[in-house]
């Protein structure tokens, strides 16, 4: 409406003024000439990822300092991890560094998160070739802590070391599991719980491996029908508890889906491993910034709308708790505006 009431010389008036204050700040920046895809391509392949690596690490640290007194699961007050690796498809022909199967290549994003505050603690780039349980060695294991993880994990060698570390891990069984049962306690099969056993392995490598107790819980879910098995180290909390932590893994699916849909890191600018390396830890560390603002200034808006408004208003002067405040404003009012036409004013 606005632009609409502009004459033609007015308009284009605005539009050079915006684009001339744009290129100003964009020269502060350290920005010289138009930003183009090539310009950014040309930037990722010739800037060490590594910088950008420290970046995260160091914004990492500080969103978790911040999130401290939100780390801790609720029902536990222990804090949980969920650890998982996303695997992102690329072209054999423009990354033959990625090579990942026969005709395809593809990266692997290896995350651990603190399930109750979303906060990434611990992030690895590798080939996609890379096992997934290798992350395990990877990890610095917290005493206390539970570690939920899927069955492509299950080696009980590397999980025999988190039991060493005092720490406890929720994973899914394999169908093919070799073990007898030591005994059996009741269950409340009302809840979902269809057993719950403290078992050895007899597996001829498995025993040698892990050679104490494991638990063995059941499950099926009410909303699946599916029968679920899990086997933990933890033999204090409840049965159904199990079940709920290994539930709360899908947080680090959450994560991967918002990464990808919000910093889109499915496509990338520059085809060599320095530039992938780099616009992933950029994408990290700008999920990382938003979760720091989010914490700092109390805003109670999500995650996704944070990034929309700062992408919105990337050359804005106003400062940040002003902007946002500005723009709750506006949504109440516009609210009201709405309620009153809902209601016949």
């Amino acid at each position: 409406m606005v632009f609409a009431q502009l004459t033609y010389r007015e308009g284009l008036r605005d539009i050079e003024a915006c684009l001339a204050s744009q290129s100003r700040l964009l020269y502060a920046m350290g920005i010289r000439g138009r930003v183009t895809r090539t310009n950014l391509a040309y930037a990722n392949e010739h800037r060490n990822w590594r910088v950008f690596f420290d970046l995260a690490g160091i914004l990492m640290g500080k969103a978790r300092q911040l999130y401290a007194q939100d780390r801790q699961f609720e029902p536990l007050n222990q804090i949980v991890y969920a650890l998982d690796a996303s695997i992102i498809d690329l072209s054999l022909t423009l990354f033959p560094w990625a090579r990942y199967q026969r005709a395809q290549a593809a990266i692997k994003v290896h995350t651990m998160i603190d399930v109750q505050a979303a906060i990434p603690s611990f992030v690895a780039v590798t080939e996609g070739k890379v096992h997934d349980v290798n992350a395990l060695d990877w990890i610095v294991l917290e005493a206390g802590a539970f570690y939920i993880i899927d069955r492509g994990y299950l080696d009980f060698f590397r999980l025999a070391r988190v039991d060493q570390a005092q720490a406890f891990f929720v994973i899914r069984a394999k169908s093919n599991l070799r073990y007898y049962v030591r005994s059996s306690r009741e269950v409340d099969k009302t809840t979902g719980v269809r057993s719950d056993q403290t078992i050895r392995l007899s597996g001829t490598k498995t025993r040698n491996h892990y050679p104490t107790d494991l638990r063995r819980v059941s499950f099926k879910d009410p909303e699946t029908g599916k029968l679920l098995v899990f086997l933990t180290n933890n033999f204090e909390i409840s049965a159904l508890m199990v079940a709920v932590l290994y539930k709360s893994r899908w947080q680090i699916e959450l994560f991967f889906k918002w990464i990808k849909q919000n910093l889109r890191i499915k496509a990338f600018y520059g085809t060599s491993e320095n530039a992938v390396k780099t616009q992933i830890w950029i994408a990290v560390s700008a999920y990382l910034l938003v979760a720091i603002l989010n914490k700092q200034l109390k805003i109670t808006q999500s995650m996704a709308r944070v990034l929309q408004v700062l992408s919105v208003n990337v050359f804005s002067k106003a400062p940040i708790h002003q902007l946002f405040a500005e723009i709750a404003t506006s949504e109440t009012e516009s609210d009201i505006v709405n309620q009153l036409m809902f209601n016949g004013f």
